[in-house]
């Protein structure tokens, strides 16, 4: 990444956090910082704590002391899990939905006081420039790795990949057409989003050094990121790294959007070399050296 680049989102880190106020041990006017009052609205009723911790990135220590502290004022009630004694949940009390409420009154008239200066048309601008870094951030934020053939997450992926290619097809989708694990000549790559998998793709070798891409799947909550551009090419790169210099794909004639993506990625269309039934257009792209990730 260039210097500039880094030095840049660096900068304007910086203005955002001061112009918007969270640097303050007083956030809206509140008693307190911005931690434990993002606390307040993460809990929104009540909230298991483990799901607060692994949504918020907190170590649990830290957590612990921010809980205390709103139970202090008189905010929320921690108490066991309804369902599991192992776990605890926070709940907000009457005076921290009071609270709740103050706040997101405040951080409203915040923002229209911050963008009342702009016109219409410069304030969609703002949020939709607001959404394309959300989004952007949240694609560098996503994991793609190896795994096991027989990986539990990546079925799961699987399996709905071919639930969802069952609806889209007119002559349906057999699960059973899958690749079996003991047929995983390749690589299964998964895509996570914290923790959480939203995506998968394998290649399988179809001779020393020619590969097929398989199952190129995205969760609908993931799709619209370039999570699909950026899978593929890690594909590519990690089949090239297994001395791969030409790949194969096919698709079916209903999934256009796959073979827009296989086409503004290189990839021209061949004579069919599969027996699948699926495949009703097949593919074929040369790579000469791994294409960057």
């Amino acid at each position: 990444m260039e210097l500039d680049v880094i030095e840049q989102i660096r900068e304007f880190n910086r203005f955002y956090t001061e112009r918007l106020g969270l640097l303050t041990d007083r956030y809206l006017g509140s008693e307190r910082a911005l931690g434990p009052s993002r606390l307040l609205w993460e809990i929104d009723g009540r909230r298991d704590l483990r799901e607060l911790q692994d949504h918020l990135g907190l170590d649990s220590d830290y957590l612990s002391r921010l809980l205390w502290d709103l139970q202090e004022e008189g905010l929320i009630r921690v108490v066991p899990h309804p369902d599991d004694g192992r776990a605890r949940i926070a709940e907000l009390t009457e005076a921290g939905r009071h609270e709740r409420d103050t706040l997101n009154r405040r951080s409203r008239a915040g923002v229209v006081t911050l963008l009342g200066a702009l016109d219409p048309d410069q304030q969609a601008a703002l949020a939709a420039a607001q959404n394309q870094v959300r989004m952007l951030l949240r694609l560098a934020t996503i994991t793609i790795a190896p795994v096991a053939a027989d990986d539990p997450q990546a079925w799961r992926c699987l399996r709905q990949y071919a639930a969802e290619l069952a609806t889209r097809f007119p002559e349906g989708y057999e699960q059973a057409t899958l690749t079996r694990p003991e047929d995983m000549t390749g690589s299964l790559l998964l895509a996570r989003e914290r923790d959480e998998p939203i995506g998968c793709g394998a290649w399988i070798r179809l001779g020393a050094s020619t590969a097929e891409i398989r199952h190129l799947w995205i969760d609908d909550k993931a799709r619209g990121l370039g999570l699909g551009r950026r899978l593929l090419r890690q594909l590519e790169t990690d089949a090239a790294a297994h001395g791969v210099d030409t790949i194969r794909l096919g698709t079916h004639h209903t999934l256009s959007e796959a073979i827009a993506l296989y086409r503004s990625h290189g990839y021209h269309e061949i004579d069919s070399y599969s027996d699948s039934a699926y495949n009703q257009l097949c593919f074929e792209k040369h790579q000469s050296a791994p294409t960057l990730p």
